[in-house]
């Protein structure tokens, strides 16, 4: 087998990656479907009320995020996904029967969208450390890699089936393929080999939540990358708003154009998710470089004078966005002890996804008051200096000089020395 395919040779993570792959199919086809509804339906284009939905989605990931950690790092992983899976497949039911019957009305999708961040806080944890229980530590970040193939090819193929299915059958009956996909992962669960499970340590006792941010406030290196990670997840990674904005408000297209476009942006994504399963080690370099891209592709697609041109951009964006996002991820999850590995998760997704109860009403607002445009390029600005601030943090960390010397030729000359105390890998 390739490498890039090389955990598929795990029983345990073949029967995960075949449930996950059909469940976020099944999630990409809810996400368009919900967005769809509360701004075609429910709302006249409202950006704002859409940002609400999307803050009541994630808001639940900061606020829980030390709860959820400590629960992933002292009980079993496999089981809590039982409980989390279960839940967000009720919800997403509870929200298609709405639909289908005629009576969803807007607090209904908020009360909902609340309910699964609630379940999302408590699964995304356990779902991030329970891959190094499946497979060995030389492929883990191979594992990393294909879970983000898994869900940019779901994000390839949901979008587009949505944009098709909301034409042809109704948002509503849309909506239930969502609710079916979650029985995949309980299946996969369910026929996953106990013995070849590689549980971590348990964490016994109290001070588990206290003992984690302490563990994260001692590692600069895995601060670092969480601000950058933060800055990226709470003004880049909006598109389900902003790509909604653009194709409603600047193109003027409909369910299929909409949803097409979110299947452009996954050949980008699908193929940073592919790179990043290649690679054998993460560095730092690789996030500052992705992050660099990230600003420049952005920009451009938020400047696109057509709509052809704007998915053209969204090709890259994707790409950008999903190699910076794996390659911090593997980052954080090579980096930190088996059993402090839970708690720091969770804070690594608090981080990320939690952004987005702050961003999406800023943007959403942007979107009303400014134009969808705008929408778009605060992210591009935003990364653009966190890229700025980084550099310079890590050219003084690592004590890096930069001048330019005119004899004999022109040329810039780099000298570095690590700075006392830091280790020079945990850093660069």
């Amino acid at each position: 087998m390739s490498r890039t395919f090389a955990s598929l040779s795990v029983f345990n993570y073949r029967a995960y990656f075949t449930g996950a792959l059909i469940s976020n199919v099944g999630t990409w086809m809810g996400r368009t479907a919900q967005d769809w509804l509360v701004l075609t339906q429910l709302t006249n284009h409202n950006s704002t009320d859409l940002g609400i939905v999307t803050a009541l989605q994630f808001a639940p990931v900061v606020v829980l995020a030390p709860m959820a950690g400590a629960l992933t790092d002292r009980f079993s992983k496999r089981k809590v996904l039982y409980g989390t899976q279960t839940a967000l497949l009720v919800t997403s039911g509870i929200l298609a029967a709405l639909v289908v019957g005629g009576v969803v009305q807007l607090w209904h999708v908020y009360l909902l969208a609340l309910l699964q961040g609630v379940a999302t806080a408590l699964d995304n944890p356990s779902r991030q450390a329970f891959v190094s229980e499946m497979v060995p530590p030389e492929k883990l970040s191979n594992a990393v890699g294909l879970n983000a193939t898994s869900f940019n090819a779901a994000r390839l193929i949901g979008p587009g089936i949505a944009g098709l299915m909301i034409g042809l059958i109704g948002t509503g009956k849309t909506l239930i393929f969502n609710t079916l996909s979650f029985v995949a992962v309980l299946i996969a669960l369910k026929l996953m080999r106990g013995s070849e499970l590689r549980p971590a340590p348990r964490a016994r006792g109290k001070g588990k939540v206290r003992e984690g941010l302490v563990y994260v406030r001692h590692r600069p290196d895995l601060i670092l990358v969480m601000a950058m990670v933060f800055m990226l997840g709470t003004f880049g990674m909006n598109f389900q708003i902003t790509i909604a904005l653009m194709a409603t408000t600047v193109f003027h297209k409909g369910a299929a154009e909409y949803g097409l476009l979110g299947s452009i942006m996954a050949i980008g994504s699908l193929a940073g998710a592919l790179m990043a399963a290649r690679r054998e080690r993460p560095r730092l370099r690789i996030v500052l470089i992705a992050l660099a891209g990230f600003t420049i592709a952005s920009a451009l697609a938020a400047m696109a004078p057509s709509y052809l041109l704007f998915g053209v951009f969204l090709i890259p964006t994707g790409l950008c966005a999903i190699t910076m996002m794996n390659t911090s991820n593997a980052t954080v999850q090579l980096s930190v002890a088996p059993e402090m590995r839970g708690r720091v998760m969770a804070l690594y997704m608090a981080i990320f996804m939690g952004g987005t109860p702050i961003g999406s009403p800023v943007i959403g607002w942007i979107g009303t008051e400014f134009g969808a445009r705008w929408t778009i390029l605060v992210g591009s600005i935003a990364t653009g200096i966190t890229v700025v601030v980084a550099m310079i943090y890590l050219m003084r960390r690592q004590d890096v000089h930069l001048h330019v010397e005119r004899r004999p030729v022109p040329h810039l000359h780099v000298s570095s020395q690590p700075a006392t105390g830091v280790e020079p890998q945990q850093v660069a």
